[in-house]
């Protein structure tokens, strides 16, 4: 019996570490996102790190998670997250002084592999957590805005950090829906009601 509580306080603690770090994702993306439509459109030295910082992000925060759950060694799906985003970051420093488009080109394959990837990580998770079907619904939409941006990387037309801010911005919106949704969940939980 005493076994069954621990693993309930566990797994409290777990979920509630969850909602926290949906809550810290969705604040950088939204922060990044205000800051890719307003300062990064005027100062080209800053939309560089930027577009550096977004990959190394994603990094720290997949192990942090990972670390939360194991380690990355026992979360295969994060521990490659983890590995493209930093290279993903390499690959972005490098394209910074090609062109724009190479940029996005990079951005689009990474959206692309980070998509699948987290949408595996929803998909093991499911059972667990509440909220996954909106990391699931991210991960997928993540792959086909990776395609868009190749798509987009490919034409003719000038491109820059504002074609890439749509994608973070999505991703913002799904980490905030997960995060309310947890939040939800822990009120119904308080008050004895029943969560789906």
């Amino acid at each position: 019996m005493a076994l069954r509580t621990d693993n309930h306080g566990a797994l409290h603690s777990s979920a509630g570490w969850l909602k926290n770090y949906y809550f810290a994702r969705f604040g950088f993306s939204a922060i990044w996102v205000a800051l890719a439509f307003t300062l990064a459109g005027t100062m080209p030295a800053f939309a560089a790190v930027m577009l550096v910082a977004y990959p190394l992000w994603d990094a720290a925060a997949n192990f942090a998670d990972a670390s939360r759950s194991g380690g990355l060694g026992r979360n295969t799906s994060q521990m490659l997250n983890f590995v493209v985003s930093l290279i993903t970051a390499a690959a972005v420093a490098v394209a910074l002084s090609r062109s724009n488009n190479a940029v996005l080109q990079v951005f689009g394959v990474w959206a692309a592999l980070a998509g699948l990837l987290q949408l595996v990580t929803g998909a093991r998770r499911w059972k667990t957590f509440g909220a996954q079907w909106a990391m699931i619904l991210s991960g997928a939409q993540s792959m086909l805005a990776g395609g868009f941006m190749l798509k987009v990387a490919a034409g003719p037309d000038p491109v820059g950090i504002a074609d890439i801010a749509p994608y973070a911005a999505f991703g913002a919106f799904y980490f905030l829906v997960a995060a309310v949704w947890l939040t939800i969940g822990d009120a119904r939980r308080g008050s004895g009601g029943v969560t789906a």
